[in-house]
C-alpha cells in the first residue's frame, strides 16, 4: 500500500510541476472577473466547505494519503496549492471530478476523492466558486496565479 501511495504522490507532484513549467508568464484572469462573490461565498459554503473547511482550511495530514489512496482535500487558501494551477484546470477538476479531470490531461494513476459537480452546479456557479476562493488570497498569490492562465483571445 505504501508503495502505490508513494508513486501517486510522484505523479501527482510530477504533474503539478509539469502545470507550473508550462503555465504561460502573461497574465490573465477573464474568467474571475465580475463574479458574484457572494453567490460564490454561500455556494462553497454549501457545496465545499464540508471537505475543504469553512474557512478554506482543509483536511488535517491532507498531503498523507488515506487507506484507499486517495488524498484528503487540500486548503484552498493560500497554505494550499490552489492557486498553483490554472483557471481552467480549476474549473475541470470541479465540474468533471478530479478522476475525470485527470484522465483528460493524462493523468491515469491517480485517485481522487474530489466529486464531479457537473449535474450540481452551473458554469457560472463554478466560476462564481473559483473567483471566491481567489478573493481571499493576498494579492501576491492572486497575481502568481493569474500568471498561470493563458491571455484571453
Amino acid at each position: 500500500m505504501r508503495v502505490l501511495a508513494r508513486k501517486r504522490m510522484i505523479a501527482t507532484t510530477s504533474w503539478i510541476a509539469t502545470s507550473i513549467l508550462l503555465a504561460s508568464p502573461s497574465v490573465a484572469d477573464h474568467e474571475l472577473l465580475d463574479r458574484d462573490l457572494k453567490d460564490g461565498q454561500a455556494l462553497y459554503q454549501e457545496y465545499c466547505a464540508s471537505c475543504h473547511g469553512s474557512n478554506l482550511e482543509g483536511q488535517d495530514d491532507w498531503r498523507s494519503p488515506n487507506s484507499d489512496g486517495t488524498l484528503p482535500a487540500p486548503p484552498h487558501d493560500e497554505t494550499g496549492h490552489t492557486w498553483h494551477h490554472d483557471n481552467q484546470l480549476l474549473f475541470d477538476y470541479t465540474k468533471l471530478g478530479g478522476s475525470r479531470a485527470l484522465a483528460a490531461i493524462g493523468v491515469q494513476d491517480f485517485v481522487s476523492g474530489m466529486p464531479a459537480f457537473d449535474d450540481i452546479l452551473s458554469d457560472d456557479e463554478v466560476w462564481n466558486i473559483l473567483a471566491f476562493i481567489r478573493s481571499t488570497w493576498p494579492e501576491r498569490v492572486q497575481k502568481i496565479q493569474a500568471s498561470r492562465n493563458p491571455p484571453h483571445q
